[in-house]
């Protein structure tokens, strides 16, 4: 596996206040305090309102389909419609070999049964984003996200910093390595079908992305008072394709549609993709990032691991000339490095991030 230097690493991007280890505090969980557990609960979510719909609703892209000249123009439209009314769908026969996934799952689930001492040898630091912890803790009186995570810059390998990448599980650097390297191949394929659906040259989308890649994988410990928390607060991902991967068989994931909130169910061996807010900023609102959420279970945990297709730092974000012709923009253009510092410097909140990058009427 390739390793790399800090050239070129995003720096500055803003850390989060370092919080209890929640997998730990759910080891005692039925004997926390009082005063602990309060800033866990969210009395919010007694209200919420959930969708009539069924989570077989959303779209199912069949990428052989998109790959074969007989169905790709009909696969092709499936696409369209995902990205234009939905902002979700699930990939299957996505060309990925299945043992890749499974040793991916296998190491990220023996990593996190590691006692805690050893996960925290690839603690975050102070102000810095990747390696194990939490994000988006900006403040000693926010509410918190019941769960863990490890973040990690996967793609370009130079820009990798292995002092925050697990020695143990032994195979898990080079796990992540093949992982990695194949989802950007999925991540491409989607990224340049998605442009030439909006009319924009496919190479375009694709040399805007890169090879730029970071990957959360997220653990959910099980809860006592699992209806009264949340795993992840409601937000929309501040990057261009998200893939996610469901490793436990616990669900968790719901998204926002119209008005209410929706059970996602991942099918076996595909992965779930969302549309983030750079793409939304680029098509100038015509593929919409999407508001979604992550709940907890009562009695087991769950796991998932998030990779985020990302513009390089210096990249200026803004709407597409060629999709503003005849018409106005609505968001303004600025560089991504300053998106992702205004994005880490807030609490997660739905689409607040989205909503600072809109142009006023």
């Amino acid at each position: 596996m390739e390793t790399g230097n800090d050239g070129g690493r995003p720096k500055d991007l803003g850390g989060s206040i370092r919080v209890e280890n929640v997998q730990a505090l759910a080891d005692g969980a039925n004997d926390l305090a009082a005063e602990i557990l309060h800033r866990y609960i969210r009395p919010e979510i007694n209200g919420d309102t959930f969708n009539d719909g069924d989570s077989e609703d959303i779209p199912i892209i069949d990428l052989s389909r998109l790959r074969d000249p007989l169905f790709e123009q009909e696969e092709t439209s499936r696409l369209k419609f995902a990205c234009e009314e939905w902002g979700f769908f699930q990939v299957v026969n996505h060309g990925i070999p299945g043992e890749v996934i499974e040793k991916m799952r296998a190491d990220i689930e023996e990593f996190f049964q590691l006692p805690l001492g050893e996960k925290e040898a690839v603690a975050q630091l102070p102000g810095d984003l990747e390696g194990y912890g939490q994000a988006f803790v900006v403040s000693d009186e926010q509410k918190l996200d019941w769960s863990d995570m490890l973040f990690l810059f996967t793609q370009p390998p130079h820009l990798r910093n292995l002092r925050f990448w697990p020695a143990q599980p032994s195979t898990f650097r080079d796990t992540v390595d093949r992982y990695s390297s194949e989802l950007t191949r999925v991540a491409h394929c989607l990224l340049g079908l998605m442009a030439k659906n909006l009319g924009v040259d496919p190479q375009k989308f694709v040399n805007i992305f890169k090879e730029s890649q970071s990957m959360r994988i997220n653990y959910y410990p099980p809860c006592p008072q699992a209806d009264k928390v949340l795993g992840l607060s409601p937000h929309s991902d501040a990057v261009g394709l998200t893939l996610l991967l469901q490793v436990s068989q616990v669900q968790g994931l719901q998204i926002k549609r119209n008005g209410g909130w929706l059970p996602i169910k991942p099918l076996p061996g595909a992965f779930v993709v969302n549309i983030g807010d750079v793409i939304e900023i680029l098509s100038n609102g015509k593929y919409k990032s999407i508001e979604h959420r992550a709940i907890i279970n009562k009695e087991k945990e769950r796991l998932s691991i998030a990779a985020f297709h990302n513009p390089i730092f210096t990249t200026m974000v803004g709407p597409l000339p060629e999709l503003v012709k005849g018409s106005k923009e609505y968001y303004k253009t600025l560089s991504y490095e300053n998106f992702l510092k205004h994005t880490f410097s807030s609490k997660l909140d739905g689409k607040s991030v989205i909503d600072w990058v809109k142009l006023k009427p």
